[in-house]
């Protein structure tokens, strides 16, 4: 099930630029990690639709700083924290996150964390971190709390979130959203 940008630009009430910039790249994202059902794809958008502030953010608003030192992230370096801050759609944090993406990606985001702001990287860290986390079950199964729980580690922007996941659901199952 692909996506265009006007189902985008709908769902994210993002420009018509935007829409454009991320359409194709979300697909090949989509697909490669079989994000391909209406269930799916209606979680998946408003996940990174809030995650990135509806396209607008491929990078953490904040330095980082916060995370320096964190163990837990791997963030064992000085200067770690704000190397490895949120990036892509899904905001990808901390240098143990950066290396396993990366490996998988098969991109060197340990030397160029930047990477992970490109179009087609930022789409496709999201969909590895969607995968690596087995979330298409939990879509499957409209567990959407579940989903943003394991994304964001609580529930931040859950009004948010349910809005866009409700909107993506009407918009790609082709019924005028309201």
């Amino acid at each position: 099930m692909q996506i265009n940008a006007k189902q985008l630009r709908e769902i994210m009430v993002c420009s018509e630029a935007k829409a454009k910039e991320f359409c194709e790249p979300l697909n090949v994202a989509m697909n490669q990690y079989a994000i391909n059902t209406l269930l799916r794809q209606s979680a998946f958008l408003a996940q990174i639709g809030h995650e990135s502030g509806h396209l607008v953010y491929v990078q953490e608003i904040a330095s980082g700083k916060a995370y320096e030192g964190r163990k837990d992230l791997g963030n064992i370096q000085s200067g770690d924290g704000v190397k490895f801050k949120g990036r892509g759609l899904i905001q990808i944090t901390g240098r143990n996150n950066y290396k396993q993406c990366g490996a998988d990606l098969k991109l060197d985001l340990i030397n160029q964390p930047e990477l992970l702001e490109l179009p087609i990287n930022a789409c496709l860290s999201a969909a590895w971190f969607w995968n690596s986390h087995h979330l298409n079950p939990l879509a499957d199964q409209q567990l959407f709390t579940q989903i943003t729980k394991v994304i964001n580690g609580g529930l931040n922007g859950q009004l948010d979130r349910q809005s866009l996941y409700i909107k993506a659901k009407t918009v790609l199952a082709g019924v005028k959203y309201v």
